[in-house]
């Protein structure tokens, strides 16, 4: 197999995950229109394999799954998309699974069974996932112009040279000669932080008396051996970091579940298990994943926070302020959804008609007197009407008279929780999921936008299955898993070698423990990266948010310099920029911005390429190869 050709234009793709796989779905799907049949090289720098990337690589716990469901789950573009690209169409998950099941597809080593017994309304196994993964990323690969050439170079980015009006150099670990690239594309997903002040002093104190503590990261990497059976340890997170950790320390040391005839589960430990004290700023664990299908019409969004709106702020002298200007705007948006599902699939829990209540509704201002004295005539119900504080903080005021009384009253939220998620009555709940789907979609026009939103969008919509929350319950009943509460504070006690927790639902009462585990993933942040490709970006001009996210060009993803001016070939998409979309993957037809993205920042590449790029020198189409370099 020969290198690849100098002389050949060449497109530079740092991170082959589901991000890099989305983008390089998309280059196949536009190049006919604006390629050709030109040459072209395409390399793909990852440690990983392509495909599943660090994050859903097949090497990690059978025990750990998907977080939603086969039929959910999809990377191919669909009608509903805004993009100016062609739709090329693709299975979802469950659609492959079956296609697979049906012997139209090769099933992936050692997956058959898994394959076998998915059903589109359950939760695959990562593994499986990653499965699909690398079959999307080889449909990519077999789709593209017969002179395009794919490199995989299986190592590590370190930095990128050249001139704004040049050729780029990316350096890779093992290798000393750099790949020269006419543009740049970082699709890097989630990605490793120094520590923050408190995680230093925090390792800091462990080190000093011999205590445990793990800051965060992705649970699947995190070194749980520490952590010995019997032992109490403080987890500080509770949202699906905590659930992975839950499911390692648990079925992954050798315990196991049985169902009642009351379908009730049960946990056997095998002893080898920790004891978890978790809590967290609300308390509780994210909202279950919705246990229904869609039905019936779906509220017609955007309404209150589309393009329109979007522009508007845009334009708006002096900036934008979050708080006054936009939240608002998401809280109407929200509302509307919900009433529109409640108005049209439940009218007996109402006591207006819906145009009626539509109109007034559209004429309220967000939050105002009037508004909310037209939820109180026209819905009888206050379990009917949507509270969005009350959501955000469910423990805001409860005090429990001690940790006995947090137990049972945590595990009556969960239960409550999980029978309302499951339960088609409450079908609004369905509609405002649909409704933060749609949120999130203009807010990436809009920049980096604070922690609130992300914080709140997990907690209603990027929650856990509704079996992992019972066999939460499970575990609580047996004394594995035991509720700290809300407002959770831990500090370091010097004098007596021990981490301590204590919270707002029980004033007064302690919990002391020689282990803490920090169950969340690092947050995004240029600054503090240990990513040395993205760090020497940051250190070289590229502008970061005061969030401390890479500030991005919204209509295609260019970076941004710190005056602002868009890098005519650099470009970067995902978590680490101040566009980043939702990170769930796409569903089905819900026009998911990661896709209109993915489209923009690879017609973007194309055009660049055909404009301004020299004619290419005609030779031979290359075999595409991989590259497996050692990564240092």
């Amino acid at each position: 197999m020969s290198a690849p050709d100098p002389r050949r234009p060449s497109v530079v793709i740092v991170g082959a995950g589901p991000r890099g796989t989305g983008v390089l779905e998309r280059i196949a799907a536009n190049a006919p229109e604006l390629w050709g049949d030109a040459p072209l090289d395409l390399h793909l720098v990852d440690p990983h394999p392509p495909g599943g990337g660090r994050i859903w690589r097949h090497e990690q716990s059978p025990l750990l799954w998907m977080n939603s469901t086969a039929e959910d789950v999809t990377m191919f573009t669909d009608e509903t998309v805004e993009q100016d690209g062609p739709v090329r169409p693709g299975p979802s998950l469950a659609a492959w699974a079956r296609a697979v099941r049906d012997g139209e597809r090769p099933a992936p080593p050692g997956l058959a069974d898994a394959v076998a017994a998915l059903g589109p309304r359950d939760f695959a196994g990562r593994r499986l996932l990653s499965g699909y993964l690398r079959w999307v990323h080889e449909d990519a690969v077999a789709a593209l112009p017969p002179r395009v050439a794919v490199h995989e170079h299986r190592t590590t980015a370190l930095r990128v040279s050249g001139a704004r009006e040049g050729r780029q150099r990316v350096w890779l670990a093992g290798r000393r000669a750099p790949l020269l690239a006419d543009l740049v594309v970082l699709t890097l997903g989630h990605l490793e932080s120094q520590p923050a002040e408190q995680d230093r002093e925090f390792a800091g104190f462990a080190a000093r008396h011999g205590l445990t503590y793990l800051p965060p990261a992705f649970t699947a990497d995190s070194d749980l051996g520490a952590l010995r059976p019997g032992e109490p340890v403080l987890v500080r997170g509770f949202g699906l970091a905590f659930v992975d950790l839950m499911v390692l320390l648990t079925e992954g040391r050798g315990g196991r579940y049985t169902t009642g005839r009351d379908g009730a589960l049960t946990y056997h430990p095998s002893g080898r298990e920790p004891v978890l004290h978790v809590g967290s700023r609300r308390g509780v664990p994210y909202h279950s994943k919705i246990g229904y299908p869609p039905s019936g019409e779906r509220p017609p969004l955007p309404r209150f926070f589309g393009p329109a709106e979007v522009e508007a702020l845009l334009a708006r002298p002096g900036g934008i302020d979050f708080d006054r200007d936009v939240r608002p705007l998401i809280d109407k948006e929200l509302g509307f959804a919900h009433y529109h599902r409640l108005f049209t699939a439940h009218p007996a829990r109402t006591r207006m008609a819906w145009p009626d209540f539509e109109a007034k509704y559209a004429a309220g201002e967000p939050g105002g007197a009037a508004l909310q004295a037209l939820v109180r005539a026209a819905v009888p119900d206050p379990a009917d009407r949507l509270d969005l504080d009350a959501l955000d903080h469910p423990l805001d005021g409860i005090r429990y008279a001690d940790g006995a009384a947090l137990q049972a009253g945590l595990r009556g939220h969960i239960e409550a929780d999980l029978a309302r998620r499951h339960d088609p009555a409450h079908s609004p709940d369905l509609a405002v999921f649909l409704a933060l789907l749609s949120v999130y979609g203009q807010l990436t026009r809009l920049g980096d936008h604070g922690p609130w939103w992300h914080g709140f969008f997990s907690f209603l919509a990027s929650g856990p299955p509704g079996p992992r929350l019972r066999q939460l319950l499970a575990l609580s009943r047996a004394g594995v898993v035991r509720f700290l509460g809300a407002g959770l504070t831990v500090t370091a006690d010097e004098a007596r070698g021990v981490f301590r927790a204590e919270s707002v639902s029980v004033p007064g009462e302690r919990t002391e423990a020689r282990a803490l585990v920090e169950a969340r993933l690092p947050e995004p942040s240029v600054a503090r990266t240990r990513d040395r490709l993205l760090h020497a970006l940051h250190a070289d001009g590229a502008r970061a948010t005061a969030g401390g996210l890479l500030a991005v060009d919204p209509t295609d993803g260019r970076i941004l310099d710190r005056a602002g001016r868009p890098h005519p070939r650099r470009f970067a998409l995902g978590p680490h920029t101040d566009a980043r979309a939702g990170g769930a993957f796409a569903r089905p037809r819900t026009n998911a911005p990661a896709f209109r993205q993915n489209d923009a920042t690879a017609r973007a590449l194309l055009t660049f390429l055909r404009d301004r790029t020299a004619p290419p020198v005609p030779v031979p189409a290359l075999t595409p190869r991989t590259d497996h370099a050692v990564d240092q």
